[in-house]
């Protein structure tokens, strides 16, 4: 009996060993190819995301899709860290909309080694979302913004199916309108401290038919954040419209930095 139990305790410790060695190994390999975190925009959440994800699975890519608070950019940048924390290697930063201006925050830590805009902000140190849109026509989906008594800003069910995502069928943006996140207002004049597209490549889907970011507004961001540009034909929401395209476009930006 006591020698089965030595051996039982051998067998054990030998199989713990073996585990360890399995993992350890298996974060070794998944820390060589870059992960991709990816910030959803105001008036959406994480399952804006959910025909590119899949795309990106495909090719073997470890994928995390933040939900933000949309509080704050403090809060939301926080958010995004601690996605890219959690994340064995190097990241690849995805940001839609408002959550180009998050990316551009968050993307400053050490393991972000490439920036994707989708339809996005891309400001300046110093500068806040509503910066980077003067001198530009206000779009016409701003003006169906709804505002609650805490001051956080909601799309109208109109402002969702006819400018946020008019090449969507009714059905999907009225789930979409039922899902959304809304923003505190005063987030979009909350200022980024430093960009991280100075140190980081870029790449830039630009919305050609976008009501909600003017497509001359991407256009200008794109050159002077000094990105690889996508221009495509679709509304605000390209990655629900031409998700293989732009699945296509973080692929790039993984590829280039492994």
């Amino acid at each position: 009996m006591k020698k089965l139990r030595s051996l039982t305790a051998i067998v054990g410790a030998t199989l713990l060993v073996g585990l360890t060695a399995g993992a350890q190994a298996a974060d070794a390999k998944d820390a060589s190819k870059p992960s991709v975190v990816i910030v959803h925009g105001a008036f959406a959440d994480g399952s804006d995301w959910a025909k590119v994800i899949p795309l990106l699975q495909a090719k073997g890519i470890s994928v995390t899709a933040v939900q933000n608070p949309l509080s704050s950019l403090e809060d939301d940048v926080a958010a995004a860290k601690r996605a890219i924390d959690a994340q064995p290697g190097k990241v690849v930063l995805v940001g839609h909309s408002w959550g180009g201006t998050v990316i551009t925050e968050a993307g400053n830590d050490g393991k972000v080694a490439a920036l994707v805009y989708v339809s996005a902000f891309a400001p300046d140190a110093g500068q806040s979302t509503a910066d980077v849109g003067k001198g530009y026509a206000p779009a016409p989906g701003l003006a169906h913004l709804v505002s609650d008594a805490s001051g956080f800003l909601r799309l109208s069910e109109e402002g969702m199916a006819k400018h946020f995502a008019p090449d969507l069928p009714a059905k999907q943006t009225s789930v979409m309108f039922a899902t959304q996140g809304p923003i505190l207002g005063k987030a979009f004049g909350q200022a980024v401290t430093a960009a991280a597209w100075k140190t980081r490549p870029s790449w830039f889907v630009v919305s050609l038919d976008d009501h909600m970011i003017q497509p001359q507004q991407q256009l200008d961001m794109a050159k002077k954040i000094g990105a690889t540009v996508t221009p495509l034909k679709t509304s605000h929401v390209p990655q629900q419209v031409q998700p293989d395209k732009v699945a296509a476009v973080i692929l790039d930006a993984v590829h280039a930095v492994r």
